[in-house]
């Protein structure tokens, strides 16, 4: 296995291969990225460059928290070219990265044409020029992705990722069946060696705990035959082909906001409560009253 390989939980003081910033608390454990609260960030980074060729990372991770029905926003998995210990705006780190994000996103921002179900698996290969479009959860430059019930579970939650022979493919153990299910898998990713691994997450107006439990790296073996040239694998651009970046469609905005809405519905409420009392009470003046005043003649 490759001199990289961690297993959590880590503790602060002993952890010389791992830097860690924002909200992040190291326990015995777990790593908590970021806390139930609104408006937290954490990020955790491998601070030795990961020069395996073929590499596998399995992780267990754990999502909850007190809310219901909203919470978010999620956590990020990656292996870039930078660690960034500063927050940004991509599930606590910083946008406009070079190399490779696997996003468990689970608070959908986008209801548009591009919108699927949340929680949510996916995965972005970007080579520094490109941005991720977080209002819109990364739907226009997304390689793959996939749903997955990850959040709220009582059970353990486990996550694999292999990036073999320039295939990456992604599955999930969340149903607690201890059985893996294929998230996806895709081609022709090119990912340079040389690039850090890492852990973010954020909470934004909703929150949520993310932990993460236990994470650990296996170097893959070369194919018998096969070799592996490192100043050219250094030099390499990340990319991948799979679906094209679909060109950013600004979502088509109401005429009115649901605040305005909620307090025209209410309004309008009131009226019709109103019109109906003044109805019944003329009826009642007219006809129930007058009968009985009759009674008396």
């Amino acid at each position: 296995s490759s001199g990289i390989n961690a297993e959590w939980p880590l503790r602060p003081g002993d952890t010389p291969m791992w830097d860690y910033s924002g909200s992040t608390i190291v326990s015995n454990n777990e790593i908590r990225l970021t806390p139930d609260h609104q408006s937290k960030s954490g990020r955790v980074w491998n601070t030795i460059a990961l020069m395996s060729r073929n590499w596998e990372i399995l992780m267990e991770f754990k999502v909850h928290g007190s809310g219901r029905t909203l919470y978010g926003d999620g956590f990020a998995l990656w292996y870039v070219n930078e660690r960034q210990l500063m927050s940004g705006d991509v599930f606590g780190a910083k946008n406009g990265f070079n190399g490779l994000a696997i996003f468990f996103d689970t608070y959908s921002n986008h209801n548009g044409e591009h919108s699927h179900g949340h929680p949510y698996i996916s995965a972005v290969v970007h080579n520094g020029t490109q941005k991720y479009d977080h209002d819109n959860d990364g739907t226009h430059n997304e390689l793959a992705g996939c749903q997955s019930s990850f959040r709220g579970q009582k059970h353990d939650t486990f996550a694999s990722i292999k990036y073999i022979n320039n295939v990456l493919t992604v599955h999930t153990d969340v149903r607690g069946k201890n059985k893996w299910t294929k998230c996806f898998e895709e081609k022709n990713v090119i990912l340079p060696v040389g690039y850090h691994l890492g852990l973010s997450a954020s909470t934004g107006d909703l929150a949520d705990s993310h932990d993460v439990k236990m994470l650990k790296l296996y170097e893959v073996d070369l194919l018998p035959g096969q070799t592996f040239n490192v100043e050219e694998a250094l030099k390499l651009v990340p990319s991948a082909e799979g679906e094209p970046d679909r060109p950013h469609v600004e979502d088509i905005q109401p005429l009115f906001s649901r605040r305005v809405k909620t307090i025209f519905y209410i309004c309008f409420g009131l009226v019709l409560l109103l019109i109906l009392g003044g109805v019944g009470y003329h009826y009642y003046n007219k006809y129930i009253i007058g009968r009985n005043k009759k009674r008396f003649y």
